[in-house]
């Protein structure tokens, strides 16, 4: 698994797993969610078509309780959620925001400044990204990469980069 390299940034941990089926998936995202640093990560997902961003999206979010249907942004390019707080949080915001954007409709990096989306990155909360290279250098610089890559045997191979200690913690 090639970690994604960013021009500039230096990962402080770099760690490789395997997931072998959706229920190894669901575990992962069931122990990040536990993380009390997912409040306020932004999170990179790399990997082709299909390779399992938006399911390990769904049971991440499923996880942090966010209730009722969880869809695909491809077509609205950001879905948003709110969930009321919980020990993660420690009571310091009384609702955890969490964006999830999907790029891959992108033709131009400038249509991420152009819709706006500076200031989402700004505020607090979780962001996850899927297809982020096609926001070209405008995404701030992330806590975490998680690169994934389909094998043979319908397994994935898992390369977890932390960039920041947020990141570290993550991982931690």
């Amino acid at each position: 698994m090639t970690v994604p390299l960013m021009r500039g940034w230096h990962p402080l941990i770099v760690k490789n797993m395997a997931w072998l089926d959706e229920a190894s998936t669901q575990s992962f995202a069931l122990s990040l969610s536990r993380k009390p640093a997912i409040v306020r990560a932004l999170i990179e997902l790399h990997g082709d078509l299909g390779a399992g961003k938006t399911t390990f999206v769904r049971h991440l979010l499923s996880a942090l309780g966010v209730q009722g249907r969880i869809k695909s942004p491809t077509y609205a390019v950001v879905e948003t959620y709110t969930i009321p707080p919980t020990g993660l949080d420690s009571g310091h915001n009384p609702e955890l925001a969490i964006w999830h954007f999907d790029f891959y409709r992108f033709n131009d990096p400038q249509e991420w400044e152009e819709a706006g989306f500076r200031d989402i990155f700004a505020a607090p909360g979780l962001k996850l990204v899927e297809w982020p290279e096609k926001a070209g250098d405008h995404l701030p610089r992330p806590d975490l990469v998680i690169g994934i890559e389909m094998q043979p045997d319908a397994s994935r191979a898992i390369a977890l980069t932390a960039y920041t200690p947020t990141g570290a913690e993550l991982l931690a």
